[in-house]
């Protein structure tokens, strides 16, 4: 099976996700998992470690909270995909940031637990027709409502990785009041634009590899995107060839340690590990004519401060598009971070350098959160 991250859209190709596949040693990995979840364990008396279902846009869906103590600020994690759910790899890199905030991981509608098929609290078909970007917007929105009143928090930090950066920069333009601040990781600035680095430079490496099939695969679509559509088909070929050349993970033509990683998640079962096929396969196509229109360039006001993590060897959401934009658009504050070990997947690839980064710049713009 091949998964291609797309953009910020994960394709399941042609066969289940590998971290669905039961493990030839189903013991073994159950012993594993139960060493991960005693980890994970929140024992601190100030902490917290919950995972709930609450209606939200008119279903239910869930979320995983998690943190050392209370009285730190909270950041409200929104995941890519779009149907790419944090919470089963959080284990990875989350407990660090624990230490310094309370995080919230939310599976989006048709994502993870939030897919429903094992739980029954939203039937597929049934949400279907509300896949679309400003559905989410409103879903993330209501989202931090209900964190903010819940925990008696007066505003909370806002963070999207991939996909879910379109999500929250929107989410953020709409209701800036109830935000310290909104971090983007692999931000989205323009789909087009980002397309058409991304092939660019997988072209390039082609050449420079002497790469026959991959220039083959290349030239079958170019020029990359053109005047033409992005259809599934083109946006195939064109992220997988700059993620072999690293531009998923850097230095690195796989992405395993991720896409396999719910294996070991004490969060997800087995159901839960093949609803994030089964979103992925929901959602995809509905939502792909609206996201190949995104386009924040003309945002040249921001209304609260804004952060950008960026890989410097992205090229699943090529940075220098939110770098150009970072440069010229008006905010409270506003502040890039490079990450130059780092492709797409930052808090993975970096984990250090995320939290002192979040410590450095973020956390002292959630005033009055202490």
């Amino acid at each position: 099976m091949k998964i291609v991250w797309l953009g910020c859209l994960i394709l399941a190709l042609t066969s289940t996700h590998a971290s669905a596949q039961q493990p030839a040693d189903a013991a073994a990995y159950k012993k594993a998992k139960e060493v991960v979840r005693d980890l994970e364990r929140i024992v601190a008396p100030s902490g917290i470690q919950e995972s709930y279902k609450t209606g939200i846009g008119g279903i239910d869906q869930w979320l995983n909270v998690r943190g050392q103590d209370q009285a730190n600020p909270i950041i409200l994690f929104i995941h890519g995909g779009p149907a790419s759910p944090l919470t089963p790899t959080i284990w990875q890199f989350q407990r660090p940031l624990e230490e310094y905030f309370t995080v919230v991981n939310w599976d989006q509608r048709g994502a993870g637990k939030t897919y429903g098929e094992a739980y029954g609290e939203a039937d597929p078909q049934a949400i279907g027709d509300s896949i679309h970007i400003p559905r989410y917007v409103d879903d993330a929105i209501e989202v931090a409502e209900y964190v903010r009143k819940r925990y008696h928090k007066k505003k909370i930090i806002l963070m999207g990785h991939s996909w879910g950066t379109v999500i929250g920069m929107s989410a953020a333009l709409k209701r800036p009041d109830l935000f310290y601040a909104y971090v983007g990781i692999g931000q989205v600035i323009s789909t087009r634009e980002n397309e058409r680095i991304s092939f660019e430079y997988a072209l390039q490496q082609a050449k420079a590899h002497d790469n026959a099939p991959a220039l083959k695969e290349l030239e079958s679509i170019a020029p990359y995107p053109g005047d033409q559509p992005i259809t599934r088909e083109r946006i195939i070929v064109a992220r997988k060839w700059p993620q072999f050349y690293g531009g998923l993970s850097a230095f690195r033509d796989t992405s395993t340690y991720y896409f396999d990683a719910p294996l070991l998640s004490p969060e997800y079962d087995e159901a839960d590990i093949r609803a994030i096929d089964q979103g992925s396969l929901l959602t995809l196509d509905k939502i792909l004519p609206e996201f190949v229109n995104v386009d924040f360039s003309n945002v040249h006001a921001f209304p609260i401060p804004v952060v950008m993590f960026m890989g410097r060897h992205d090229y699943t959401t090529p940075t220098s598009p939110t770098a150009a934009w970072l440069d010229q658009v008006r905010a409270p504050y506003k502040q890039g971070v490079w990450f130059e070990h780092s492709a797409h997947m930052i808090p993975w690839e970096e984990p250090g350098k995320t939290l002192v980064s979040l410590l450095k710049y973020v956390r002292p713009l959630a005033e009055g959160a202490n």
